[in-house]
Protein backbone atom coordinates (compact mmCIF):
# COMPACT_ATOMS: atom_id res chain seq x y z
CA UNK A 1 0.00 0.00 0.00
CA UNK A 2 0.98 3.43 -0.71
CA UNK A 3 2.09 6.15 1.75
CA UNK A 4 -0.89 8.23 0.65
CA UNK A 5 -3.49 5.06 0.73
CA UNK A 6 -2.94 4.21 4.54
CA UNK A 7 -3.12 8.27 5.35
CA UNK A 8 -6.48 8.83 3.62
CA UNK A 9 -7.59 5.27 5.91
CA UNK A 10 -6.41 7.19 8.98
CA UNK A 11 -8.04 10.38 8.17
CA UNK A 12 -11.52 8.24 6.90
CA UNK A 13 -11.27 6.45 10.79
CA UNK A 14 -10.72 9.34 12.11
CA UNK A 15 -13.79 11.04 10.95
CA UNK A 16 -16.22 7.94 11.03
CA UNK A 17 -14.93 8.17 14.92
CA UNK A 18 -15.82 11.75 15.35
CA UNK A 19 -19.32 11.01 13.71
CA UNK A 20 -20.15 8.54 16.26
CA UNK A 21 -19.16 9.94 19.07
CA UNK A 22 -21.22 13.15 18.47
CA UNK A 23 -24.09 10.75 17.32
CA UNK A 24 -24.26 8.88 20.87
CA UNK A 25 -26.09 10.64 23.73
CA UNK A 26 -24.29 9.69 26.95
CA UNK A 27 -27.07 11.26 28.86
CA UNK A 28 -29.76 9.34 30.44
CA UNK A 29 -33.72 9.88 31.45
CA UNK A 30 -34.31 10.06 34.94
CA UNK A 31 -36.75 11.33 37.42
CA UNK A 32 -35.97 14.44 39.52
CA UNK A 33 -34.78 12.81 42.68
CA UNK A 34 -32.46 10.43 40.66
CA UNK A 35 -31.02 13.93 39.13
CA UNK A 36 -31.12 15.54 42.83
CA UNK A 37 -28.69 12.07 44.22
CA UNK A 38 -26.09 13.12 41.62
CA UNK A 39 -25.90 16.79 41.11
CA UNK A 40 -23.18 18.36 38.89
CA UNK A 41 -24.15 15.05 36.51
CA UNK A 42 -25.85 15.68 33.40
CA UNK A 43 -29.06 14.10 33.08
CA UNK A 44 -32.45 14.15 31.04
CA UNK A 45 -35.57 14.83 32.60
CA UNK A 46 -38.84 14.72 31.49
CA UNK A 47 -41.93 16.81 33.27
CA UNK A 48 -44.28 19.12 32.63
CA UNK A 49 -44.46 22.92 33.35
CA UNK A 50 -46.35 23.96 36.67
CA UNK A 51 -48.76 27.09 35.41
CA UNK A 52 -49.70 27.69 39.12
CA UNK A 53 -45.91 28.96 39.55
CA UNK A 54 -44.68 32.35 37.90
CA UNK A 55 -42.18 31.99 34.58
CA UNK A 56 -39.78 34.85 34.75
CA UNK A 57 -38.00 35.90 31.53
CA UNK A 58 -36.51 39.35 31.50
CA UNK A 59 -34.85 39.87 28.28
CA UNK A 60 -33.22 43.09 29.30
CA UNK A 61 -31.44 41.93 32.67
CA UNK A 62 -30.35 38.46 30.98
CA UNK A 63 -31.87 37.23 27.50
CA UNK A 64 -30.54 33.85 27.66
CA UNK A 65 -31.91 32.84 30.69
CA UNK A 66 -35.69 31.43 31.67
CA UNK A 67 -36.64 30.40 35.08
CA UNK A 68 -39.97 27.93 35.82
CA UNK A 69 -41.11 25.02 37.98
CA UNK A 70 -41.17 21.80 36.46
CA UNK A 71 -43.11 18.62 37.62
CA UNK A 72 -41.77 15.36 36.73
CA UNK A 73 -43.50 12.40 35.91
CA UNK A 74 -43.48 11.15 39.78
CA UNK A 75 -45.00 14.22 40.73
CA UNK A 76 -41.52 16.31 42.72
CA UNK A 77 -41.17 19.61 41.49
CA UNK A 78 -38.20 21.89 40.95
CA UNK A 79 -37.06 24.94 40.16
CA UNK A 80 -35.31 25.21 36.74
CA UNK A 81 -33.39 27.89 35.10
CA UNK A 82 -32.92 27.23 31.15
CA UNK A 83 -30.00 28.95 29.74
CA UNK A 84 -32.00 30.18 26.63
CA UNK A 85 -34.55 32.48 25.56
CA UNK A 86 -38.40 31.51 26.53
CA UNK A 87 -39.46 29.65 23.55
CA UNK A 88 -42.72 30.99 21.81
CA UNK A 89 -45.84 29.15 23.10
CA UNK A 90 -44.07 28.03 26.48
CA UNK A 91 -46.95 28.26 28.51
CA UNK A 92 -48.95 26.00 25.80
CA UNK A 93 -46.75 22.99 26.16
CA UNK A 94 -47.42 19.58 27.33
CA UNK A 95 -44.23 17.87 28.20
CA UNK A 96 -40.82 18.94 28.46
CA UNK A 97 -37.74 17.11 28.26
CA UNK A 98 -34.53 18.99 29.56
CA UNK A 99 -30.94 18.56 29.83
CA UNK A 100 -28.85 19.46 32.39
CA UNK A 101 -27.80 19.34 35.56
CA UNK A 102 -28.26 20.14 39.77
CA UNK A 103 -26.68 22.89 40.96
CA UNK A 104 -27.81 23.26 44.47
CA UNK A 105 -31.38 23.04 44.96
CA UNK A 106 -32.28 24.06 41.12
CA UNK A 107 -31.78 22.08 37.63
CA UNK A 108 -30.27 24.15 35.60
CA UNK A 109 -30.73 23.43 31.88
CA UNK A 110 -28.97 24.29 28.89
CA UNK A 111 -31.18 22.70 26.47
CA UNK A 112 -35.11 21.90 26.09
CA UNK A 113 -37.56 19.59 23.90
CA UNK A 114 -41.02 20.69 24.11
CA UNK A 115 -44.36 18.75 23.16
CA UNK A 116 -46.62 21.52 22.01
CA UNK A 117 -50.15 20.00 21.69
CA UNK A 118 -51.67 19.11 17.93
CA UNK A 119 -53.06 21.76 15.75
CA UNK A 120 -55.50 19.24 14.74
CA UNK A 121 -56.96 18.62 18.09
CA UNK A 122 -60.00 20.99 17.37
CA UNK A 123 -61.54 19.48 14.18
CA UNK A 124 -59.13 16.73 12.66
CA UNK A 125 -57.68 13.71 14.19
CA UNK A 126 -54.92 11.12 12.15
CA UNK A 127 -56.48 7.96 11.83
CA UNK A 128 -53.60 4.70 12.83
CA UNK A 129 -53.68 4.30 8.79
CA UNK A 130 -52.98 8.08 7.80
CA UNK A 131 -56.33 8.87 7.05
CA UNK A 132 -58.03 12.10 7.96
CA UNK A 133 -61.46 11.91 9.83
CA UNK A 134 -63.51 14.83 10.87
CA UNK A 135 -64.16 14.57 14.87
CA UNK A 136 -68.01 15.26 15.58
Amino acid sequence: MKRSHIIALIVIAAAVAALVGTLTDNTTFVDLAQAFASPGKEFRVKGTLDKADPIIYEPIVNANLTEFTLVDDQGKRCRVKLAKAKPYDFERSESIVLTGRVVNDEFHASDMLMKCPSKYTEGNELKAEGEWTRVQ
